[in-house]
């Protein structure tokens, strides 16, 4: 069949059977007197189910080998991706913070931060470096897009890292980019609404393990023209037992340990990445949604 038939095919497959946020498909045109496309997968397995199902298809470069890792693994987003977490409820106060980090200087800078849920894009406070200690600030949930991905001059941001052997993370991941995000509670996209999931120890304290990047110009919103923001965004790991039952895809990197939390904040990169892993089947409970803050 023609190519943009095969196309047609191709992405009816790929929606069906691999699923959104799980692969993205890039640019096309002609190599000598071949069609060819860029396709990337998150798992080599859905890259050789491809070949199996498009035999038609000539591999180019053995990226469905095991252990093949793309620098532009699909990026998880507020407009594009529903598979990730993209709604979060915080409610620990600003003192409550402050007291999780006793015997460290930190300044609050956040003004006043009211407790409720976070959506993406939104800003919601996170705890960063300021050169010399902490300092509680707020910031705009969506880290700067790879510019391979835009379509047009809006960037809404990119709300969840997994890949972070990608050159467009990498200048990100030093200490002094590092932040944790409080959350007390975060939800899971599910027929018809969310699944909520909190700590399974009430009150238990717990961090996202994110990435934030400062005075970031971009247009987030048409309207609103270009603007300057500080930006951050969480990682992403394989869920844990509780999470997996209803998303089994991903989950975020939760820190619930203060020692766990200075690592993130201070140890060198290759040290600090091995906290991005599933918290332990059986520490976070499925929860009603939290009420609306009045």
């Amino acid at each position: 069949m023609g190519f943009g038939r095969r196309t047609d095919a191709l992405h009816e497959w790929l929606a069906t059977r691999i699923g959104r946020g799980n692969y993205a498909l890039h640019g096309g045109g002609r190599g000598g007197t071949r069609d060819r496309i860029a396709l990337y997968f998150r798992e080599p397995d859905a890259a050789s189910a491809c070949l199996t199902a498009f035999p038609d298809l000539e591999l180019a470069d053995g990226t469905c080998l095991p252990g093949y890792s793309s620098p532009y693994l699909p990026f998880g987003s507020s407009e594009d991706d529903d598979t990730v977490c993209n709604l979060y409820n915080q409610t620990t106060t600003q003192e409550a913070m402050r007291q999780l980090f006793k015997g460290l200087t930190m300044t609050d800078r956040a003004g006043n931060v009211a407790p409720g849920k976070v959506y993406p894009d939104q800003l919601a406070p996170i705890i960063r470096h300021d050169g010399s200690s902490l300092e509680l600030v707020k910031a705009r949930w969506g880290m700067p897009s790879p510019p391979s991905v835009l379509k047009t001059q809006r960037d809404p941001g990119v709300t969840n890292v997994r890949n972070l052997n990608s050159p467009h993370w990498r200048r990100w991941l030093g200490p002094a980019n590092r932040c944790l995000v409080p959350v007390t509670a975060f939800a899971e996209p599910i027929k018809g609404g969310n699944q909520w999931f909190a700590p399974s120890k009430a009150e238990a304290p717990m961090f996202f393990a994110g990435i934030e990047v400062r005075g970031w110009k971009s247009v987030r919103k048409v309207k609103d023209g270009e603007t300057t923001d500080d930006l951050y965004a969480f990682l992403t790991c394989a869920p844990n037992a509780e999470v997996k039952s209803v998303h089994p895809k991903a989950m975020p990197v939760i820190l619930t340990d203060h020692r766990d939390w200075e690592t993130w904040l201070s140890a060198p990169i290759e040290v600090a990445s091995k906290l991005q892993r599933p918290l332990p089947d059986g520490a976070l409970a499925l929860v009603d949604a939290p009420a609306e803050a009045s």
